[in-house]
Parts: C-alpha cells; structure tokens; sequence
C-alpha cells in the first residue's frame, strides 16, 4: 500500500512539473502576443522555429541521458565538430553533408557509449573529455576558422528551405520528438532506461541489457547533437568549429525545466520539448523588447535575465514536486 502511494505521489509531482512548464510557456506567448505588434507574424514564428530546432534536438538526446542518471556534456562540442564535418563534405553532396556530420556525432556518442559502460567512467568525467576532444578536433579540421558550405550541392536546403510552409529544420525535429516519444511510451527499450535511471543494479537484477541500454543512449544524444550540428552548417552557411559553447547547460536546463528529475527514473519528451521552447521564448522576448527601445540589454545580461528565470522555474517545480511528495506520505 505504501509502495503504491509513494509511486502516485511520484508521478502527480512530475505531471505538476510538467503541467507547470506548459503553463509558463502559455503564458509566455499570451505576454508576447498582447505587449508585441508583429509576435505572433508568420515571420517570427517561423524563424523562432527554424533557429531553435537545434536546441530541441540536443535537449532531446540529453533527457534520455539524463532519465538513465547519466549526463553529456559534450553535445556543444559535438555539435561544432559535426558542423565542420558537414560543410568539409557539402560540396560532394546534400547527403554528404548531412550524413557526415550525423555520423561524426555518432562516433562521439559511441565513444562515450564505451567509456561510461565499459570503461565505467563516471558519465561527467568521460564526456567532459569527449567534450575537449570535440573542440579540439572542429579547430583541427576547419585551421581555427568558419568552413563555408558549398551553395550548389543543395546542402543549405536543409537549414534554410522550407516544406508545406514550415521550416525544414522544425520538420526535423517533429519527427525526431515523434519518434522519441514512441521511443520512450510506446517501446519496451522506453522503461529500460527508466528503469535503469532508478537503480542500474536492480534493472540488471531483473535481466535488462543495462549496458547495451545505456551505449545506445549515449549514441542517440551524439547522433542528435551531430544532426543539430548539421543544421547549424547549413543554416549559417559555414561550419563553426568555435559554436555550441553553452549548448550542453541550454540542453540539461530544457530538460530540468521540463520536470526531468536529474537523479533519473523520469521524464517525458513532450516536456522536454516545452523547456526548449520556454528557454528560447525568454530569449525571443528579450530581443522584442529591446527592439522596443524602452530598455537596452546586452547579450550578457539577457543571459542572467535567463539564468534567473530559469532559477525561479526549478525552485517552483521542485516546491511543487516536494508537495506532491508529502501528499502521497499522509
């Protein structure tokens, strides 16, 4: 009886967080639409969507990372590694480009796949060297500067074109949420991970693959960084061996915000995609008004603007998961 109270007080706490997201990100966009003419143009919207893509695509791979109790902090690196990679292939080919820079991600996501699960490096001490690595490699390849994309190939089609009237890069990512939900609801690999985000030594216990489980992980948050890095190439026309610096807090922060318990053991994709968003939304709403004229911020303080916002986020989910915790014990 106590077990079954505990496991629903554990989930209405996380459906609170998760509702809270939601509701933040809703009263966000209402904000933005009342005080700003143009927010909610076709324009805004779109470029919001395009831009923002690669960030949901990395905090995607980090909540499944994040849901085994694991971290990857090498995601920015890879992101830039892969970019570099992309625009060194785009002039062979568009799928040159973009197969490319997936698999250099998938080669970091491997090699990090090995050291946590063979090796037992503890996860922040193996992708902070992957991370090193990664820079270290993008600098290699581009010699310290931007690679410029080949514009004939067709490669910047993929950051820059459109599709029905939506962003090719928000198409990306639809079906990559899509598929991570199926993933993680729908698939018996999905409470695997939860699973082992709980206890690894009980899930192995119970006969799970924990190690093949957790290499995968890390190969999805690698071959999804790599992606991001791809569309960040051929949306900017230039692969950045020095970008995605930050990338890995923007990606633990969507996921936390999106009620994802850094212990692991829970998480839902659909809220991680609504932390990318709110993030993202402060940072839009900051530009706006500026574009105002009633205040002038910097880029630096637009960043404490966000770091404080996302303070008073996680202290309300966590006051809230805490009552609903205590709920559960009376």
């Amino acid at each position: 009886m106590n077990a079954f109270r505990n496991t629903f007080a554990l989930k209405s706490s996380g459906d609170m967080a998760r509702l809270g997201v939601i509701l933040a990100l809703a009263g966000l966009v209402l904000f933005g639409a009342l005080r700003y003419e143009n927010f909610l143009s076709q324009y805004n919207i779109l470029s919001f969507l395009r831009y923002n893509s690669m960030f949901a695509l990395i905090a995607l791979g980090m909540a499944f990372v994040i849901m085994t109790g694991g971290i990857d902090l090498s995601v920015g690196g890879t992101a830039a590694m892969a970019s570099v990679v992309a625009a060194l292939l785009s002039p062979y080919h568009w799928a040159a480009g973009l197969f490319g820079g997936i698999a250099a991600g998938l080669a970091v996501g491997a090699l990090n796949g090995f050291t946590v699960t063979v090796m037992r490096i503890q996860p922040f001490i193996a992708t902070l060297a992957t991370m090193l690595a990664a820079y270290g490699t993008a600098l290699l390849l581009a010699g310290n500067q931007s690679v410029s994309v080949s514009y004939d190939s067709g490669f910047t089609a993929i950051g820059q074109d459109d599709f029905l009237g939506f962003p090719i890069p928000a198409w990306i990512g639809l079906l990559v949420y899509f598929t991570g939900w199926l993933v993680l609801e729908r698939l018996p690999v999905g409470r695997h991970v939860l699973a082992i985000g709980d206890g690894e030594a009980t899930a192995a216990l119970m006969g799970l693959k924990v190690r093949r489980t957790l290499a995968a992980v890390y190969i999805g948050s690698g071959a999804l960084a790599g992606l991001a890095g791809v569309i960040l190439a051929s949306q900017f026309g230039a692969g950045q061996p020095t970008e995605g610096v930050g990338w890995e807090l923007f990606a633990i922060a969507s996921v936390v915000v999106g009620g994802t318990l850094l212990t692991g053991g829970s998480g839902s994709v659909g809220a991680t995609l609504a932390g990318a968003l709110l993030l993202a939304m402060v940072f839009n709403i900051l530009n706006f008004e500026n574009g105002l004229g009633w205040i002038s911020l910097s880029a630096y303080w637009q960043s404490v603007i966000r770091g404080g916002f996302l303070l008073v986020v996680v202290v309300l989910q966590a006051r809230l998961m805490s009552r609903g915790a205590s709920e559960g014990r009376v």
